[in-house]
Parts: C-alpha cells; sequence; structure tokens
C-alpha cells in the first residue's frame, strides 16, 4: 500500500487540522482519539511517512523507532497509566482493521478493556 500524503494524520502533521495533542518531539506525535473507545484513548504517530508497522520497521530510521517506542513508554509513565494497565494497538492492513493509512499506535485505558478478540467458537 502506497503512503497518502493527504491522509488525517498526514494533513494533522502538517498544521491543515487541529488535534489535542498531548506529547510532541522532533519524530513523534501523540494526541487525544476524536472518538474514544476508553477513558484515556492517545494516538501516537511517528512524524514520517510510514504505512504501517512492517513500514516503520523496515524503513525508519533506527532514531526514528527508538524515540517512537520512548515516546510511547513516556506518555504512558506520565499519564499514570502502569497502575492500573492500559493496552497499545497497531492495526495493519484491511484484515487488522487498520482505517488510516499512517502506522500508529493506539494507547487504551482507564477501563477494564476485556478481550482483544472475541472466543473462536
Amino acid at each position: 500500500m502506497a503512503y497518502d500524503t493527504n491522509n488525517i494524520f498526514a494533513r494533522i502533521l502538517k498544521g491543515e487540522i487541529p488535534c489535542s495533542k498531548v506529547y510532541e518531539d522532533a519524530h513523534v506525535l501523540a494526541f487525544n482519539d476524536i472518538h474514544p473507545q476508553a477513558p484515556t484513548h492517545i494516538l501516537v504517530i511517528p512524524k514520517g511517512a510510514y504505512v504501517s508497522m512492517t513500514d516503520f520497521a523496515q524503513k525508519a530510521t533506527a532514531a526514528e523507532q527508538a524515540a517512537f517506542f520512548a515516546a510511547v513508554g513516556k506518555i504512558v509513565a506520565e499519564k499514570g497509566l502502569d497502575a492500573d494497565g492500559y493496552r497499545t494497538i497497531a492495526n495493519a492492513g484491511a484484515n487488522g482493521g487498520q482505517e488510516v493509512p499512517h502506522f500508529h499506535i493506539h494507547i487504551l485505558a482507564g477501563k477494564r478493556l476485556g478481550r482483544m478478540l472475541p472466543e473462536a467458537a
């Protein structure tokens, strides 16, 4: 899948669409999801043009990768999410439920989240 420079996250990074910023550094932007699925629902995105975790792992520099995962850890610590627990999710492709073609991780917390998938029949 080719990177779409007009996807909503690319437009947020360009300043065309506002966001409720939680964290930012040279490589990463994190903001509150506009349709939260939990009391805390933060999206963490790299500032580079990566479609998926695979794309990010293959093409991002070591500095970008380190900064991205360090940012997730910083946000979790700053928000105090370790105490009661949290979930991170990275969807990829149609079968993975990816809606925006820009690699991102969801941080969800603030309530008991239950099973990730229903039990197999």
